[in-house]
């Protein structure tokens, strides 16, 4: 009875607790040296428990994934506070949802098991492939989650990140967990020798990616800035969501977002206001306001929105380019809508049972397909909406130059917790990769203007209100990652694949 006891405890208990600490890796705290403990330890506990059953086998990582996202997922939770309807629901969401995506991570656990791994590098290796591989699966199935990667874990050292240029997200998530588990290897006895070389080329490794990345910063500090055709005001106003469910707010919020921007009528610019700032109306309703637009702001401006907008019998979320009399310049849909959020699953079924999407309104959003290049006074932009900015090697669906990547998001959801640093990190990330500016506006979230090699220019924390002012941007150009995409983390994965199958020929190893 006490062996039972002991094991559930190993397969059970150990592996949760492995997670919830490993979460302090990641955004805001960063304690990235949790990582070099955790990981091995978690490849020690499977390596010596998996061969009980499968269930063990799958226990093992189901319940790391466990304590992982329950510790960094748990502001989820907030999004259900603001309606009665929800608010049962909200101990399922916050037990159902770590659950549902920590079985990723029991899939990465059972894989494993079937391929026999010892205490070799072969299997570290077969480890780390399958469970990187998993990873990208996470990021894809069911329209794909690809939050809270270990590789957000390295977001505060840039000279680390500079690779994402050339080979993306997905295979440095693969390459870190590689280099997370190298102190496993301290632990095998055969060819000690051996193993101390891996270790020594492993920091070698290591010290030559951060001083590329140091060239490759110090390198563009030395390029000269481009002044834009106009000044561009990045809005981030802090209106809090409950303010979205009174009556008459449309008129006070928008007579806020105007005070705050402050419009010079002779200067030409260019106001990004963030997304759902005016979550109780659509894009006719705004027809009310022309009079008020029109006389605060002039022909030199141009104004961008979230805003919900209806075409054909659906909703969409859309972000819409305006002249100072209202006029539909330009119109982005968004493409990936959020799970729950903006969209019910089942939701003919879910309907009769009285559940709705958490966001405001009882209509489904409808996905658009389409996401071109938008041309403003001479600037051009790839417009993202929320939570788009998460998905590595998808943003551009065609090859057109643009200035920078504009992103508009409403945080408030998320509350006074660690999700908007770990959205606002995910920004850092697709600027290396594509080697383009990112600009935000989120309401209740940072707003900022980040370069191309992921430095943050200048923002607003999300617990306060102001204006990010960008006049002038330096230029990255087109970079591996934006050219290849994706097919880069596959061709990482031949390789790894190849190694094993010669490290399996050496005894041993």
């Amino acid at each position: 009875m006490k062996t039972k006891v002991d094991k559930k405890i190993i397969v059970i208990l150990i592996p949760f607790i492995l997670g919830l600490v490993t979460s302090f890796s990641l955004p805001p705290y960063n304690l990235i040296f949790i990582n070099f403990i955790t990981f091995p330890l978690l490849f020690s506990v499977f390596i010596n428990n998996y061969k009980i059953n499968k269930f063990a086998a799958f226990n093992i990582g189901w319940f790391f994934g466990f304590g992982y996202f329950i510790s960094n997922l748990y502001w989820i939770t907030n999004s259900l506070t603001f309606d009665e309807t929800f608010k049962n629901l909200i101990p399922f969401a916050l037990i159902l949802i770590p659950l549902f995506l920590g079985a990723f991570y029991g899939l990465t656990t059972l894989v494993s098991s079937f391929f026999n791994l010892k205490k070799n590098i072969s299997s570290i290796l077969i480890f780390i492939t399958i469970f990187s591989s998993i990873e990208y699966l996470r990021g894809i199935i069911f329209g794909g989650f690809p939050w809270n990667l270990i590789v957000y874990s390295w977001v505060s050292y840039l000279p680390f990140i500079q690779i994402l240029s050339l080979i993306g997200t997905y295979s440095m998530n693969l390459l870190s967990l590689t280099l997370f588990l190298i102190p496993a290897i301290l632990f095998i006895k055969k060819k000690k020798n051996t193993n101390i070389v891996l270790l020594f080329f492993s920091i070698v490794l290591m010290s030559v990616n951060y001083f590329y990345g140091l060239y490759t910063i110090n390198n563009f500090e030395k390029i000269r800035a481009q002044n834009l055709e106009a000044t561009i005001k990045i809005i981030s106003p802090r209106i809090e969501i409950n303010k979205f469910y009174e009556a008459n707010s449309t008129d006070i919020i928008l007579n806020d977002l105007i005070k705050l921007s402050d419009p010079n009528k002779i200067e030409r610019t260019i106001f990004i206001f963030p997304e759902g700032v005016l979550i109780g109306s659509y894009l006719d309703d705004l027809k009310i306001y022309q009079d008020l637009f029109k006389s605060n702001f002039s022909n030199k401006h141009k104004l961008i929105i979230g805003i919900n907008s209806t075409e054909n019998y659906k909703v969409y979320n859309s972000m819409i380019i305006l002249d100072n009399q209202l006029k539909i310049l330009a119109k982005y849909n968004k493409n990936k809508l959020v799970p729950f959020g903006e969209f019910l699953p089942f939701e003919n079924f879910l309907k009769k049972i009285g559940l709705k999407k958490v966001t405001y309104g009882y209509n489904s959003f409808s996905a658009d397909d389409k996401r071109e290049v938008i041309n403003v006074n001479n600037i051009k932009f790839l417009p993202l909406i929320c939570y788009e900015i998460i998905y590595s090697g998808e943003l551009s669906k065609n090859k057109k130059d643009f200035n920078f990547i504009l992103n508009i998001s409403e945080d408030g959801w998320f509350g006074n917790s660690i999700g908007p640093n770990q959205h606002f990190s995910h920004s850092i990330f697709r600027a290396i990769e594509e080697g383009k500016n990112l600009i935000r506006s989120g309401n209740n979230g940072t707003s900022a203007h980040i370069n191309p090699k992921g430095k943050i220019v200048s923002k607003i924390e999300s617990t306060k209100k102001g204006v990010v002012v960008v006049k002038s941007i330096k230029s990255g150009g087109e970079t591996l990652f934006s050219k290849h995409g994706n097919k880069i983390f596959f061709y990482f994965l031949t390789i790894y694949i190849t190694l094993i199958f010669f490290l399996k020929k050496i005894k041993g190893s």
